[in-house]
């Protein structure tokens, strides 16, 4: 399974994404390569083709959940620009350019501080993010699991 985690830390709470993944990476979790970058690029779409699950982790604005969780669909790459990738962009790529489209999700967590140019994250999005991680380990083991029966 692939996790790309992306945002700017340099803006507060648009690093949500960065942490998230870097807390991932920490914990040496070996079914799961992590990946972590400012923004989505051309570049992750072969990333995302040697993969059969991905997850796409980003801060979100205006929610009242601390987090969502949404099985996405492949987008369509007509719009490609430096700023304008997004994580449906990057799979129309994966199965336009590597025939390659795996299963993928976006992990949003509600971030509340994005103005202005400092590090570290809000409390309440700090709090956010504990319980995006929380989540998402419990369904990482779900899916260990579920791959591990059809094996057998």
């Amino acid at each position: 399974m692939l996790l790309i985690g992306y945002g700017n830390p340099g803006r507060g709470d648009d690093g949500l994404g960065p942490a998230f993944s870097e807390s991932m990476a920490a914990r040496g979790l070996p079914e799961l390569e992590v990946d972590t970058d400012y923004q989505l690029f051309a570049e992750h779409a072969l990333a995302v083709s040697a993969h059969d699950l991905v997850v796409f982790v980003d801060a979100e604005i205006g929610r009242q959940e601390s987090f969502s969780f949404t099985e996405l669909e492949p987008g369509s790459p007509e719009i490609l620009g430096s700023h304008s990738f997004t994580p449906e962009t990057v799979l129309a790529l994966s199965a336009t350019l590597y025939g390659a489209s795996p299963r993928s999700f976006i992990l949003g967590i509600t971030g509340y501080d994005f103005g202005d140019v400092k590090e570290g994250l809000s409390e309440k999005a700090a709090a956010n993010l504990a319980e995006a991680e929380a989540f998402f380990l419990k369904w990482l083991q779900e899916q260990t699991s579920e791959k591990e029966a059809a094996h057998a």
